[in-house]
């Protein structure tokens, strides 16, 4: 790879970065597809990673907080994560130093969703609980939620 092709990668993956983190992962599929080699992708990466430039734990912690900001559970912050490439370990030791009452979480995304709408009947609760299911909260979860209504 000629220097310019090193400086080119380099400059794409500043840039992206200088936007918002990204996994390692998640970077180098992004500069696949703007059409750079994996062989010339992997070494830049790894020279970012030694200046710190690249994290995959400053990219964990970040997307964590802002997942919970916006309402969504563990369940899902965990499979977005790992969609993204970052070690498991990682993001269970991250999202374990969050004190996060999930079931306050679920009860406020559930209350604000649905205006704090009593589910009178089967399908509203089921409805309910669907849409609890797809931010991320487990079933146990959405059954405190969804039991301490009655």
């Amino acid at each position: 790879m000629s220097q310019s092709d090193q400086a080119n990668v380099r400059n794409r993956a500043i840039g992206l970065l200088a936007r918002r983190e990204h996994s390692r992962f998640e970077l180098a599929r992004k500069l696949e597809q703007k059409g750079f080699e994996p062989s010339d992708i992997q070494p830049i990466l790894s020279e970012l990673q030694k200046e710190n430039l690249l994290s995959d734990e400053r990219y964990t912690e970040a997307f964590i907080h802002s997942k919970i900001n916006r309402g969504q559970g563990p369940l899902k912050i965990r499979n977005e994560l790992t969609q993204n490439g970052v070690d498991e370990a990682l993001v269970e030791r991250l999202l374990s130093t969050y004190e996060v009452d999930w079931v306050e979480q679920a009860t406020a995304a559930r209350s604000k969703r649905f205006q704090g709408e009593v589910p009178l009947n089967y399908e509203d609760k089921a409805r309910q609980a669907r849409f609890l299911s797809s931010r991320g909260f487990s079933t146990e979860i959405i059954w405190k939620v969804l039991g301490d209504l009655e």
